[in-house]
């Protein structure tokens, strides 16, 4: 296998339990690299929901989608990724097939807005809860901002404490990577037996 970073890592494992027509999520749209891969795997009759608090990053990601062709895939939502369990349309509780967080703050945006363990860990909660057997999330953490490695140790207690019998949770991080780390966690639900 090919070492890879931690965030097309993430992709991989996302891609296992995508397809067409599946339902994504991307939790925190950014310059919306993750729903332009997301988008790309659900095409072409899947849907992307996209989460941000910054008005920049889901224009961004609107521009990024629509120059793709997958525009008529997204459906956008201005809010924290805390409130995915209320913007998901019922329809879609129990049916996403991935989700995935891409946490710190958006680059080249304003780097005190970041992401912060309350309301990630309550994202986390969300997403799990409408997750659809076999589903799989994928969080990529940046440790090397001001809260970043506490929002780190905080997603990495949530993987810890998923019972067992439930979940799969896993680490992934290039260990001799210059700098701080950058530790992608894959959790995936697992079916009904």
């Amino acid at each position: 296998m090919r070492t890879t970073a931690a965030l097309t890592f993430a992709h991989k494992l996302l891609a296992r339990t995508l397809g067409p027509g599946r339902v994504a999520v991307d939790a925190t749209a950014g310059n919306g690299n993750d729903a332009l891969a997301l988008a790309g795997l659900v095409a072409p009759d899947g849907v992307v929901h996209c989460f941000d608090i910054q008005a920049e990053a889901l224009e961004k990601t609107r521009k990024r989608l629509e120059a793709a062709g997958l525009g008529h895939l997204a459906r956008y939502h201005a809010a924290g990724h805390e409130a995915m369990l209320s913007r998901l349309p019922r329809a879609h509780h129990g049916r996403v097939a991935a989700a995935v967080f891409n946490l710190g703050f958006l680059p080249g945006g304003d780097e005190a807005v970041i992401t912060r363990p309350k309301t990630t860990l309550a994202a986390l909660d969300a997403a799990s809860a409408v997750l659809a057997p076999d589903g799989g999330i994928a969080v990529v953490c940046y440790t090397g901002h001001p809260g970043g490695a506490d929002e780190t140790e905080a997603v990495a207690a949530w993987c810890v404490n998923l019972p067992f019998h439930a979940w799969r949770a896993a680490r992934y991080e290039l260990v001799n990577k210059p700098g701080c780390p950058i530790i992608a966690f894959f959790v995936e639900r697992r079916s009904e037996t």
